[in-house]
């Protein structure tokens, strides 16, 4: 069962199918002709929190993996440069200088 938790029938629970047909029709009304399964949303999900550099073990968490081989066979595919550079791209956290100070 999915809950839904935007639109008319937020806070109603879908069956698998229904939430699948969903999928699918949202999928063609934005142009992908191919074939997607909800699955697919994790690994999407996984490569974009790669992505933003989160870290592995916090990815692991988010998706219930118990061991990290497991989140790593859903990043397979993503070069290590690719990575990499995204993490160097980042802009670095700024925190003004009074932060966490006690006035």
């Amino acid at each position: 069962m999915f809950c839904v938790i935007a639109g008319p029938t937020a806070g109603h629970a879908w069956s698998g199918s229904a939430a699948r047909l969903e999928l699918h029709r949202t999928a063609l009304a934005a142009g992908v002709r191919r074939r997607i399964a909800s699955h697919q949303l994790r690994h999407a999900h996984a490569v974009e929190l790669l992505h933003e550099g989160i870290r592995l073990p916090l990815i692991q968490r988010r998706l219930g993996h118990s061991h990290l081989s497991t989140t790593g066979t859903c990043l397979q595919g993503i070069s290590s440069e690719e990575i990499v550079s995204t993490v160097h791209a980042r802009r670095a956290p700024v925190m003004h200088a009074s932060a966490g100070l006690e006035l």
